[in-house]
């Protein structure tokens, strides 16, 4: 049987920021992390030995034993939040990242979410800016892992009061406020909207990584937006993201261009007409950075910028967005729309390497990228699915048609939900 090779939908669950300008050749599932402890302590259970070398009763033994030792490893990160000690403090909290993002731990967090989230509270409001950001990386894993049920949803509510009152505070540290990303639409826009300049003035150059990752949650947010709401951003919103084209930082012009993008394919979607008198000046500025070249601009920033611009522009004239193949053990999915590229960019941002083992074992990613329940193979099944070049072709031009169709009706039924 071939390989199942999803293309995925357009309405998503968000996530927190993607790095910008990411290329659009084929990501490979043969990204790890080595050499950390915690990583090596928390491997799945299906990782332990091989099974054609130890009799049944010995691996099953040695699995659980394996998983006795990572949940106890756990359990001492986590009493670690509360030492004294931001040093240790900052330890559990790296380790806590690193264990979260490698692996699917959501029956232990289910269990512990309570001790863990009021430990977390703890580091938020006590904690200086490197300790709250890490915190707030580790609670964006954490109501991850958690899925889509009541649970996650409870931890959310729990701690977004203080999540907003520490993004919304100005003498809060940058990085404390760059993590915590994850309050509403106009509080992010609040943060990375130029300030009116004068007619004929500059826009402003100060913009940092703070303003980068507003921008990123904010376009994340707007991709589960519902349409009444996006045709407010539509009607008047919009025009303000191309006064950040002309920003000195690089990473914040390519996200400007790429919310840019996506706000116009979200109009597409909607079947609204954005021809505006200020759109003629948007596709000269779009066909400027594309063909950039500059001598104060580094050559690496030239190169990413040119070939980024080169996608948007040719979106915004054709409708026709260039695809990305993402590789994970015996599956694929197609990213074929700003708002999935966002989506995807968003959780490879938190996870790291760990994004293929999510995107194979974690159920609420499988239900956001529309992968079904996760695979389960033995050795066995994956020597039998290994399948000619000629088949994969077949098998995954039948699922994108079937996929167009369904996505298509889909489409056309959408209505507000609050």
């Amino acid at each position: 049987m071939a390989p199942p090779c999803v293309r995925a939908d357009r309405g998503l669950s968000p996530r927190s920021a993607g790095g910008p300008g990411s290329g659009r050749a084929v990501s490979h599932a043969s990204e790890e992390e080595t050499g950390s402890e915690v990583l090596s302590h928390c491997s799945s259970a299906s990782e332990g030995g091989s099974p054609a070398e130890e009799p049944a009763g010995s691996e099953a033994a040695g699995e659980q034993g394996q998983e006795e030792e990572a949940e106890e490893r756990l359990k001492e990160h986590m009493d670690n939040l509360l030492d004294k000690s931001a040093r240790t403090r900052l330890a559990a909290l790296q380790s806590l990242r690193l264990a979260f993002s490698s692996r699917a731990l959501s029956e232990f967090l289910l269990e512990h979410r309570l001790t863990l989230t009021d430990s977390l509270e703890k580091c938020l409001k006590k904690g200086k800016g490197e300790e709250q950001a890490l915190a707030g990386t580790v609670l964006t894993l954490l109501c991850l892992q958690m899925g889509s049920g009541p649970e996650g949803e409870e931890v959310f509510r729990s701690m977004k009061p203080l999540l907003i009152s520490i993004l919304t505070d100005s003498m809060a540290s940058p990085a404390a406020r760059q993590s915590d990303l994850v309050s509403c639409l106009s509080c992010l826009e609040s943060i990375f909207s130029p300030p009116s300049t004068p007619e004929g003035g500059s826009a402003p150059s100060q913009h940092g990584p703070l303003h980068c990752s507003a921008l990123q949650s904010w376009s994340l947010l707007l991709t589960i937006c519902p349409p009444s709401h996006i045709k407010s951003i539509l009607d008047n919103g919009w025009l303000r993201l191309p006064l950040l084209l002309a920003s000195s930082n690089v990473a914040l012009r390519i996200l400007a261009g790429e919310t840019v993008a996506l706000v116009f394919e979200l109009a597409q979607d909607m079947e609204v007409d954005l021809c505006h008198q200020d759109t003629v000046f948007l596709c000269a500025q779009l066909k400027g950075l594309a063909t950039e070249s500059n001598k104060y601009r580094a050559k690496t920033d030239r190169r990413k910028q040119r070939s980024i611009f080169r996608d948007i522009l040719h979106f915004i004239e054709s409708g026709e967005h260039q695809e990305e193949t993402v590789r994970f053990g015996l599956e694929c999915m197609d990213l074929d729309s700003w708002a999935r590229q966002r989506t995807y960019q968003a959780f490879k941002e938190v996870l790291s390497s760990g994004i293929c083992h999510h995107l194979q074992n974690n159920e609420l990613l499988r239900e956001i990228f529309g992968l079904g329940p996760p695979l389960v193979l033995d050795a066995a099944a994956l020597k039998a699915s290994k399948v000619s070049h000629f088949e994969k072709h077949l098998y995954n031009s039948a699922a994108s048609k079937a996929r167009t169709k369904a996505r298509s009706r889909v489409r056309d039924k959408r209505v507000d939900v609050l």
